[in-house]
């Protein structure tokens, strides 16, 4: 199966079993009962929701008692339409959130407290009371079979909708900070995936790979062949769920362009004789933990994974996109003008072929493969090479971080931006995105530290003397 939209149906079809795998297996905790409320959540049902929830909260009986509440909740919940879900996230974030009059009166009591015994003891009723009952209802599904992955794609679909709504945007908060406790670091598991492993596992990377498009099976054993590593985060209570994972390509020199490192004809290179492990691709699996960061400490356990195997290697960097690079070129063009390009840059433009009114800067990189064009490409080189690195180095947020997110992500880390490479993702989507351009950030285990406390305490971005040159040309 090779057409990428047969495979996207196949995987869709297969959530969709384990949707009602999970369901039938909850219904067997909850004693087999079936959900007592509509699929789509009518008036009615809302107060049968309502009693439900309740009940989960008050805790009658023992374990057994409390994990079939949860499972028969949980079922409600899959065996709603969206408009359903929607209205069962709203009737958590408001009508379970914490008691606001409560946590005024403890902090009126705490002001006017005497002695210390009293103000410890107001102080732990204070406490209870800023936990909103939802967090403890929600606690409930994590000793559920699945409970855990069950709740990382709640907060998948919550996050679409708490963009505009307040109190779903507070139960969010409440569900990022239940699982940024869960997912800790020091909890995840650290794997290499190969050809050998489960092909369902396969066919998630084949889903989740969100840099570089695996194109088919072929493309896929490609990047996995002996000069090839790919590592995984695993959580115990997801087993077979990817968290995020890293392709490396171990090369000689710093690799420049994506095209040779994913070419499916290029023969495979012998791992011993590599000199650098080049990180190229960075995916996140799972939508519902946007917002907790592994990538940091994956990429650092992959080094010390790799420097064990192979300590011949010299070099750890990365060959990453500049996915904001067009966007914010295309603002720039529009305020500054020609005052954007130098006067030998504008000279080189005004000289190629074709009216005039079609020589600037955003309308040259519009046309359809304007890099065949030699003539195109070696003029647009240089001015576009000198505003990617203003791009990484010099434009900033209102908070002082890179404008670009995944420059942020590895100036965080402390990495150092090494090299702009042109032509460097000729994808449509590398085009779209970047021009084209692809950036190289070494990884030198006795600068990270350094490099680190630059940038997220100044500010200031760490450059090779050849990035900067680029600055002042």
């Amino acid at each position: 199966m090779t057409d990428r939209a047969s495979f996207l149906d196949g995987v869709y079809d297969f959530t969709l079993s384990n949707w009602r795998s999970l369901r039938a297996r909850w219904r067997d905790l909850a004693g087999g009962a079936r959900p007592q409320t509509s699929a789509l959540l009518t008036d009615g049902a809302v107060e049968r929701l309502r009693e439900q929830m309740q009940d989960c909260l008050e805790g009658r009986g023992g374990e057994v008692s409390a994990r079939a509440r949860a499972a028969a909740l949980g079922q409600t919940y899959l065996g709603l339409l969206p408009a359903g879900r929607e209205r069962f996230l709203q009737l958590l974030a408001t009508e379970f959130d914490i008691n606001h009059g409560a946590v005024a009166a403890a902090c009126q009591r705490l002001a006017h407290a005497r002695g210390d015994e009293e103000k410890r003891n107001i102080e732990r009723a204070l406490r209870q009371a800023l936990e909103a009952p939802r967090v403890k209802l929600l606690t409930q599904f994590n000793a559920l079979p699945s409970g855990v992955k069950f709740l990382v794609d709640m907060r998948a679909e919550l996050m679409k909708l708490a963009h505009h709504d307040e109190a779903l945007g507070a139960l969010d908060q409440d569900l990022k900070n239940l699982l940024a406790h869960w997912f800790d670091e020091g909890f995840l598991e650290i794997k290499r995936i190969t050809w050998d492993s489960p092909a369902a596992l396969l066919e998630k990377l084949m889903v989740y790979e969100a840099v570089h498009e695996i194109r088919s099976w072929s493309d896929l054993k490609n990047r996995l062949e002996a000069d090839r590593r790919c590592f995984a985060y695993f959580h115990p209570r997801m087993p077979d769920e990817p968290l995020i994972f890293v392709e490396v390509a171990l090369v000689k020199g710093m690799a420049d362009n994506v095209q040779s490192l994913l070419d499916e004809t290029a023969p495979v290179g012998d791992p011993a004789e590599a000199d650098t492990a080049i990180f190229y691709s960075i995916s996140n699996c799972q939508r519902g933990l946007s917002g907790i960061s592994f990538g940091a400490f994956l990429i650092k356990r992959v080094a010390d994974r790799l420097a064990a195997e192979l300590p011949h290697l010299a070099r750890y960097a990365t060959l990453s996109p500049m996915p904001g690079f067009r966007a914010w070129l295309e603002t720039r063009a529009n305020e500054e003008g020609d005052d954007l390009l130098t006067p030998p840059e504008r000279k080189a433009l005004d000289v190629l072929p074709g009216p005039a009114d079609e020589k600037h800067l955003v309308s040259l990189l519009a046309r359809p493969h304007w890099y065949e064009d030699h003539a195109l490409a070696e003029a647009l080189k240089a001015p576009m090479l000198r505003l990617a690195a203003r791009y990484l180095v010099t434009e900033k947020t209102a908070r002082g971080r890179a404008l670009d997110g995944v420059a942020h992500f590895h100036l965080s880390n402390g990495a150092r931006l090494e090299r702009i490479n042109w032509l460097g993702d000729l994808s449509p989507k590398g085009l779209q995105q970047s021009a084209g351009i692809m950036i190289n950030y070494l990884y030198r285990l006795s600068e990270i530290e350094d490099n680190h406390e630059a940038y997220t305490g100044e500010g200031r971005v760490t450059a090779s003397p050849a990035i900067m040159r680029l600055l002042k040309s």
